[in-house]
């Protein structure tokens, strides 16, 4: 039976990244509007049933597992093989992944294999109901502007979505879904590359910065590592996390990480406080989605000031202590 909407369930060591349950949300959404099911897929070795009962729990309808010795860890040659099989015998009219550096890689190469279109990066997607096809929207020129695209030509459908940028499913245990197991040949022969090593990136300690509700973050206006020191002091405080501008990261104050921008993370927290930050386009296309921007520079005519709802004129110098103290203050009482 077809299927309206089929998601790449991504996953490691046992456990579906965090963009999985985003992808079910709304995919769901499109399911719906679409009057058809929702597929998803998750390759791997040994995939465990905790992943596959979740996908359900949180919108599948039906998930296909895709078992082999080649997937257990990521390599595109086999991946892409797999995901073209299953593809091709769900007959999807949307496929949608998430824009994680896996799917960078991934993506562009199935949807070549699959004589289709692909819109990456996108942050809103609906159906057009005269035609049931897929809109897409995405910023471009650096997040100064969004674009909507309509594939017309063949199906599927694709996009990539960004993090944070939809509402991710909550787990339902009264859903209920079939689970099909799909036999692939893969051939060992085509993979080009070999994974030597696995190594998880130290962490920095903290909160993590994708799931932080308040984040500040520093730019190269602090003109050190150790002037970064005020900054986590005042997150500590806020219980949030901190994040800094590509400037302060090229410069080595923080680690690449915390790094949030075009060519680093997307945040959406409640507050983000942007201290000795210009405001470059490249920066915003990260943080564009937070609740609230608090904004401190010493430059009045500061880019930043135009997607803050609150502006401070002045040095982290004068800013950050004073300011930090207060909070202390208020969360005493």
């Amino acid at each position: 039976m077809p299927a309206g909407v089929l998601i790449y369930a991504e996953q490691r060591d046992g456990r579906s990244a965090p963009i999985v349950a985003e992808l079910l949300g709304i995919g769901r959404t499109l399911a719906k509007a679409l009057g058809e099911p929702l597929v998803a897929t998750v390759p791997g070795n040994g995939v465990s049933d905790e992943i596959k009962r979740d996908l359900i729990a949180r919108g599948a309808d039906r998930v296909v597992a895709v078992d082999h010795p080649l997937l257990e860890h990521y390599q595109v040659e086999p991946y892409v093989d797999a995901l073209e099989r299953v593809v091709r015998q769900v007959d999807p009219a949307v496929v949608l992944l998430g824009q994680t550096f896996q799917c960078r890689d991934l993506a562009p190469r199935l949807a070549f294999r699959l004589g289709t279109g692909l819109c990456m990066d996108c942050v809103e997607l609906s159906i057009e109901p005269q035609t049931g096809l897929l809109v897409e929207i995405k910023p471009v020129y650096g997040g100064n502007a969004r674009a909507e695209f309509v594939c017309e030509g063949p199906r599927p459908q694709m996009a990539t979505i960004r993090a944070k940028a939809f509402e991710a499913a909550a787990p339902d245990a009264s859903r209920s879904g079939s689970i099909q197991a799909l036999s692939v040949d893969l051939d060992a022969s085509k993979v080009r590359a070999r994974l030597i090593e696995h190594t998880e990136a130290a962490s920095t300690g903290g909160l993590k910065l994708e799931d932080a509700k308040i984040v500040v973050s520093g730019g190269r206006g602090f003109g050190s590592e150790e002037n970064f020191q005020p900054v986590e002091e005042l997150a500590a405080v806020f219980g949030g996390a901190v994040a800094a501008s590509r400037g302060a990261v090229d410069a080595g104050y923080q680690p690449t990480e915390r790094q949030v921008g075009l060519s680093g993370k997307v945040v959406t927290p409640d507050l983000y406080i942007a201290i000795a930050i210009s405001g470059a386009s490249q920066h915003m296309a990260g943080c564009t989605g937070s609740k609230c921007i608090v904004a401190v520079n010493r430059d009045a005519d500061a880019a930043i000031f135009k997607f803050a709802q609150f502006g401070v004129i002045g040095t982290w110098q004068q800013f950050l202590p004073a300011f930090t103290e207060k909070i202390r203050e208020l969360l005493k009482d």
